[in-house]
């Protein structure tokens, strides 16, 4: 049975856009997840129905084709890890042997020539996704791709923690966790590669927009906690446990299903102001450069939103989510306060002119 929620519209104020190659991507993708035999029969056809490519597509709508390709094939690995190893998997509750099977396929992706894994279809993948990087991009991106993937790696181990126990974290340990095991940080040298340029590092190391960075990855997975409250609950049946923004409301601040998707989309949208408002400034003064790595993270966001709401994974044709149809224009909660969660305060520092401003309704109903 599933979790009988509706989700609302929510606010989106970044345009959709899509590249033309989404079907092909799809096609190549799928071709690309049999070649190398990324999962079980049964995970990989359902990962290929997913549409990997048309999100790939969606995420670089003006971006390189070929790392378009790429960006879907890289997605699809993601999904085969997440879900064959950390979700569905027996690792997925086994945290030590879990951290060094990931250490292996770090090992892989750092030095593809290294004799680790020759026979795992997933390290024989990851070989590929790392020699096209390096094919595509400059030895800086391929390292930042290689760190990011520690990150990602680092926190479902961590994750995996709490799978092992069947309890789930306090909402600041979640959004920390979350920051990094949701997979958007392992995607940001690719939004450079697509388009052909490197952020030179006096940019990438601003404050600002290591905020912004942080936000869009907030923005995605509480995004991706609403979409997949749905399926996810409908899932623990067979797999017995589920983490969810949703689920952590709920068990450690006391609130009702329908009162934690009413906070969670609070706090999202209260994240999505303050990253139009930085963002606007940032662009002003940024760099060709930096105005192309803004540009970007909006095209994820909206892309993992359109896809969110489209794709077969979040909507589980055979027991339907209700879910939206269209975004909404303007926020349900639009205060410029900071969301009370201690590791993420410091994101309304950078704009203290913004705090106390713009509140709503909405806002004298908040449990964060």
């Amino acid at each position: 049975m599933g979790s009988g929620l509706k989700v609302p519209p929510i606010y989106s104020p970044i345009a959709p856009a899509i590249h033309p190659c989404h079907a092909e991507a799809d096609v190549q993708t799928a071709a690309w997840a049999e070649a190398f035999r990324i999962g079980s029969e049964e995970l990989r056809a359902r990962l290929v129905a997913q549409e990997m490519g048309t999100f790939a597509a969606r995420i670089l709508p003006e971006g390189r084709e070929e790392v378009v390709g790429l960006l879907a094939d890289f997605v699809l690995w993601l999904f085969g890890v997440d879900d064959g190893h950390c979700e569905e998997g027996e690792l997925g509750r086994r945290p030590g042997e879990l951290a060094a099977e990931l250490h292996r396929l770090l090992r892989v992706a750092h030095n593809p020539e290294a004799p680790v894994k020759l026979d795992d279809p997933l390290a024989a993948g990851l070989r590929d996704l790392r020699l096209r990087v390096d094919r595509y991009g400059t030895p800086g991106q391929a390292q930042r791709w290689v760190d990011t993937l520690r990150e990602y790696f680092f926190a479902v181990v961590w994750e995996s923690s709490y799978r092992r126990s069947g309890t789930v974290p306090d909402l600041d340990d979640y959004t920390l966790m979350r920051l990094y095991d949701g997979a958007t940080t392992v995607v940001l040298p690719l939004l450079e590669i697509g388009h052909g340029y490197e952020l030179q590092l006096h940019e990438r190391d601003n404050k600002a927009v290591r905020a912004v960075t942080e936000i869009m990855s907030f923005i995605i997975t509480w995004d991706n906690d609403i979409f997949s409250y749905h399926k996810e609950k409908k899932e623990k049946t067979s797999t017995g446990y589920y983490l969810n923004a949703l689920r952590v409301m709920e068990e450690r601040e006391g609130l009702t299903p329908e009162q934690a998707l009413t906070t969670a989309i609070s706090q999202r949208d209260r994240a999505m102001s303050l990253y139009v408002r930085l963002t606007e400034r940032l662009a002003r003064d940024g760099s060709p450069q930096l105005r192309q790595y803004l540009r970007s993270i909006g095209h994820f966001i909206r892309g993992a939103e359109d896809w969110g709401i489209s794709s077969v994974r979040y909507t589980t044709p055979d027991d339907p989510a209700d879910m939206p149809s269209y975004f909404r224009d303007t926020p349900m909660d639009d205060s410029g306060e900071p969301l009370d969660i201690p590791v993420i305060r410091w994101w309304w520092d950078l704009l203290p002119e913004t705090v106390g401003a713009g509140r709503t309704a909405a806002r004298r109903t908040m449990h964060s």
